[in-house]
């Protein structure tokens, strides 16, 4: 069974940052692309990020471009997101996504107000 656990969601101010983690269990972590994917209160779900099963090669949303920065570790089976320079309109619940197959995690809220 895929599983996709995401943590390190929470408060912070404008122009602050925070690191999300995705601990993957339940398949070969090393072997998929993997995604991150927002979504707002009331609105659909916006693609973040993505990076390929080695970590060589991401893509970014014009509206992160430059501020997050995804990352694995196939060793630790981890996905995460660092995110720089936080805007409230990044608001939003952070998903992590096996790219094949569509499997999400709970998610971890994150919201940006002074």
């Amino acid at each position: 069974e895929v599983q996709l656990v995401e943590s390190g969601g929470g408060l912070v101010q404008p122009g602050g940052s925070l690191r999300l983690s995705c601990t993957a269990s339940g398949f070969t972590f090393r072997n998929y692309n993997m995604k991150w994917v927002r979504q707002a209160p009331g609105q659909g779900p916006e693609w973040v990020s993505t990076i390929n099963n080695g970590g060589s090669t991401t893509t970014y949303a014009d509206s992160v471009q430059g501020r997050f920065t995804i990352s694995r570790d196939n060793a630790k089976n981890t996905l995460y997101l660092q995110m720089n320079s936080l805007k409230p309109e990044d608001t939003a619940v952070y998903y992590c996504v096996k790219q094949i197959g569509g499997e999400r995690g709970q998610g971890t809220q994150v919201t940006v107000s002074s």
